[in-house]
């Protein structure tokens, strides 16, 4: 019978509240970095994140999942409007332009590891 793999050690596991992690400014809106660059062993991104203002940005790299925890508003997909509300589950995969609007808080997940250098905004070119 194959030896069963050890359980992860403490070191390697992160537990994060929201309220432990700074709030800043960020493309959509403001988030909070629950996992994120900094933290080791993490192949994914996630941060909770208040819609307001979203810049229509794009990454050449990175893909991103919303889902929409409260709230409801539109997201722009490449030039499409699309309607979303709490339960909504956007998979935007590079090279989407892509923005929010209304009155939500989102979780993002992103893959690989979120690089600040790979947003791209529509309106600098």
């Amino acid at each position: 019978m194959p030896e069963k793999p050890s359980p992860p050690t403490p070191s390697n596991l992160i537990l994060r509240h929201e309220e432990q992690a700074a709030r800043e400014a960020s493309a959509c809106g403001y988030r909070y970095r629950l996992l994120s660059r900094g933290d080791d062993d993490v192949a994914a991104w996630a941060h909770a994140v208040d819609i307001d203002g979203a810049r229509p940005h794009y990454h050449k790299r990175a893909t991103e999942l919303y889902y929409v925890l409260e709230g409801e508003g539109t997201v722009l997909l490449d030039g499409r409007e699309h309607e979303v509300h709490k339960g909504s589950m956007i998979h935007i995969p590079p090279g989407v332009v892509h923005s929010a609007a209304g009155k939500m808080r989102v979780l993002v997940v992103g893959i690989p590891d979120i690089d600040d250098s790979d947003v791209f905004y529509v309106d600098d070119h």
